[in-house]
Order: structure tokens, then sequence, then C-alpha cells
């Protein structure tokens, strides 16, 4: 199932937007448990915004166009840790519309420069109150003046993991039809979900797997999920069958190994690296696929690559 026809033919009439998905996979020189095993990288590193958020932002907003839900008169409004509002911000300055985010103050710098270059403003909130914070203010600002704002809300809008069950895995599919193991993460459940879904109903032998980490520093885009925690809406909890615990300075460790080897990418997207390494030491032969999140550069700031 690729997008639905009025979305394509809504797409056709800006033309950037038409940049979005359609992204490469590249088999990764990473050592596995066994040498039959490979492993592969979708790069949602290459979308027009850095990242694979791209893909849902596109796909609920244009949806709230289409409905009717968004107008010119409303200001858009989310929750973001950073990657999802640049693709706000920028898909918003591409169609004419404002953009509000509310974000963690501790957000790498590069993120909030691009929002802020693309037209978009920014709430931030106390990093100390962990990311649960951030989407409590963003309720409150949208229950205090609900006339002016479109609340996207992608923590629990249906169209978040419609995009990727419609072209994510599509794409994944249709360039490794003998996948074995995904293997990604949760921010706000989309992706995982989504992808998960569409896999299994192409063959129910397939494994999907997730990271989880340590709560603190965490990994910026992923969401803990532990006790105390609120888990998304949207994010489908059934749909994991494996959970494999990743260091955090592994994660970064990895990001280094791969810039050596010509690839610069984000800290999530290592520590899937990470993830991928841990599940091959149980299998003997298959085919893991993971994600690409985003760009290494947008992390310059927060120290990782000092």
């Amino acid at each position: 199932m690729a997008l639905p026809k009025n979305i394509k033919e809504f797409i056709l009439n800006y033309p950037a937007l038409s940049l979005i998905g359609n992204t490469a996979m590249v088999k990764l020189d990473i050592p596995m448990h066994s040498n039959s095993i490979d492993l592969f990288a979708k790069c949602e590193h290459l979308n027009p915004g850095g990242s694979i958020k791209d893909r849902p932002v596109l796909r609920m907003l244009v949806e709230a166009i289409l409905s009717g839900d968004l107008t010119k008169d409303k200001t858009i409004l989310d929750a973001t840790s950073g990657n999802a509002g640049i693709s706000y911000a920028m898909i918003g300055a591409i169609l004419g519309y404002k953009v509000k985010l509310i974000m963690p103050e501790n957000a790498s710098e590069e993120r909030k420069k691009r929002i802020l270059n693309h037209g978009a403003s920014i709430v931030f909130t106390d990093p100390i109150l962990g990311y649960d914070e951030t989407l409590r203010e963003v309720k409150k600002i949208y229950e205090e003046s609900p006339e002016t704002y479109f609340y996207c809300d992608q923590y629990s809008n249906k169209n978040n993991p419609l995009a990727h069950y419609e072209t994510t895995a599509e794409e994944l599919i249709e360039q490794n039809p003998y996948v074995t193991h995904f293997i990604g993460g949760v921010g706000t459940g989309g992706t995982i979900s989504g992808v998960g879904k569409k896999l299994k109903e192409y063959n129910s032998e397939i494994k999907i797997c997730s990271i989880n980490f340590d709560e603190w520093p965490g990994i910026e885009g992923l969401k803990p999920l532990g006790e105390g925690h609120m888990i998304p809406e949207i994010y489908d909890t059934e749909i994991t069958d494996q959970e494999v615990f990743v260091d955090i300075d592994d994660a970064y460790k990895m990001c280094k190994t791969l810039a050596n080897k010509g690839i610069f990418i984000g800290q999530s997207s290592g520590a899937y690296v990470c993830g991928a390494k841990e599940i091959s030491k149980s299998l003997e032969k298959g085919s893991i696929v993971t994600l690409f999140n985003d760009l290494g550069e947008r992390y310059f700031s927060t120290g990782i690559w000092d």
C-alpha cells in the first residue's frame, strides 16, 4: 500500500515535499556474530529534514489539511525532542503555516537553530523534569486556546504509524525481501508500530526488536518507557518480539566507528547498530534491518563527537 491518491496529488503541488521518502538502503560493514548474518540500514537521515520524522509529519499535516482540521488561521502545535520539530518547521514553511513547538531546553543547539531558521517558534521546558513535562506543557497550551492551534499530537495521531506502514515498510520490503529481523526504538512509537505491523503481515516469522537504555542521560529522540513514564497512545506494545539493552557509551562509540567508515549518523542510529550486534549473538544466519534516524551533524554541540 502506497500513499493514498489524494495525498499524492496534494504533494505534487509542492515539489519540495516529493523529496521525502524513497530513501536508500545500505549493507553495513559491521561484524556480526556469524558471517552468515547481514546488517542493513535504511538511510532515513537522507530525508530533506535530516531525519525519519519527515515521513509522519508530512502524512499528519497533509491529512489534516485535506480533512479541514488544519486551516490557514491556525498555528501547528506539537511537542518534540527536536527532529519532528524540524520536520514541522520545514514542512510548515513549505505549506505556508505558522508553527509553534514545545521542546526540552537541553535539545541540541543544531536542532533549535534549524527550527528557528524555518520561522517556527519554540517554548522550552525544564529537562530535569523529563520529556513527559514537554507533553504536559503542550496540552496545557492547547487547552488554554484551542481555537488558535491545530494540535497535531504525534504521540496519538494514527497517521504517524500509518506513514511508516504505507511507505517506510513498503520500501524496506522491496529493498530487502529476505529480512528476518527489524530493530528500532520508541520515540512516539510510530515507526516501530507501523513498520512492525507491515513486516508481520508480509512474513509473520520476522522478529521485531526494540532497544532499551538507561533513562539518564538517555538518547535524544527516544523515550524511556519504564515505570512512571507515559506510554505513547499509538505505540503497539504487542508488536515487539524482543527487547535489547544498549549501553549509551557503546552507542556513541558506534557512531564514531561508522563515521570512520564514511557514515555520519546520530546517537539513536548508533544504538540501533549496537542492538543489532547483540541480537546477532543468538543467531547463526539472518538479515537484520535497522534505520539511520538522523544526521550526525545534529549533535556537534552535545559532546558526543568530542
